[in-house]
């Protein structure tokens, strides 16, 4: 696996953000049985740096908790058959990870949203990277019956890694 990880802010949230990326990202990739390796870029910013790319990107001008900017086109959520029939078009030429997207994460939110629910700041910046990942995999919560499907999925994954609200 190879993560990219950029910060735009000096708010500090975890401990050890790219160690809790990669354990979100194989807890993730196990859960969906990614044939992968795979590619990730992460960048932590702050309610104005995320302001701006929901702005340019969603034309929303107000910040968030989470972007997210999946690459693979999927037929259906985590349905790889598309990467294994144009793997040119989704796969690093050199590593032969696929190359999943990126994921913005609003590091003043990470905080004030831990504190609003009463957990761990942790907890929380590893429910946005679930969250985030479950949409790089094609997920998504428009209609009502798919934001049922990724919330149960993003507990799931979350309790696997023993990761509770109580933290």
């Amino acid at each position: 696996m190879t993560f990219f990880v950029e910060k735009e802010t000096e708010t500090k949230t975890v401990e050890d953000e790219e160690a809790l990326l990669r354990d979100v990202a194989a807890s993730v990739c196990e859960f969906e049985n990614c044939p992968y390796e795979i590619s990730v870029n992460l960048l932590v910013t702050d309610d104005e740096g995320i302001r701006e790319y929901n702005k340019q990107f969603r034309g929303l001008d107000n910040p968030t908790d989470v972007l997210s900017f999946p690459l693979v086109d999927y037929e259906q959520p985590a349905d790889f058959s598309l990467v294994k029939r144009e793997p040119a078009a989704y796969l690093d030429q050199e590593t032969g990870e696929l190359i999943l997207g990126d994921i913005v994460i609003n590091a003043d939110r990470v905080l004030s949203q831990a504190k609003e629910y009463g957990h761990s700041p942790k907890r929380e910046f590893a429910f946005l990277l679930v969250h985030s990942f479950l949409h790089l995999f094609g997920y998504d919560h428009m209609e009502k019956e798919e934001e049922e499907e990724m919330f149960r999925r993003q507990e799931q994954v979350l309790l696997r890694m023993g990761i509770t609200r109580e933290d």
